[in-house]
């Protein structure tokens, strides 16, 4: 069995995930596993939890983007707070530089 991942803990295993699949399907899977020396339910397992994260990671990232969307079209359409007397002084010293 293939050393866990660092940072990751052992955990018991004690449930089941089963799937029907076509001969020919399971022989590339096999043929895979052997490839990467590992056993089939390892290659299988590992590449359900790979694909399980990405997913989710993916959705998460997707959901982020929606959040920031709406956060930033509410920013545009809020109106923008007075300038302070740091903005104000600021714009007056740009005016003198450059004539404005």
């Amino acid at each position: 069995m293939p050393a866990a991942e660092p940072g990751t803990r052992t955990t018991t295993r004690s449930e089941r995930l089963e799937a029907r699949v076509s001969r020919e399907t399971k022989a590339l899977c096999q043929r895979a596993a052997r490839i990467q020396g590992s056993t089939l339910t390892e290659f299988i397992v590992n590449c359900a939890v790979e694909a399980a994260k990405r997913t989710v990671r993916e959705n998460e990232f997707a959901e982020l983007t929606q959040r920031d969307r709406i956060a930033f079209v509410e920013a545009l359409l809020s109106a923008p707070p007075a300038p302070n007397a740091r903005l104000r002084r600021a714009a007056a010293h740009h005016a003198q530089l450059f004539g404005e």
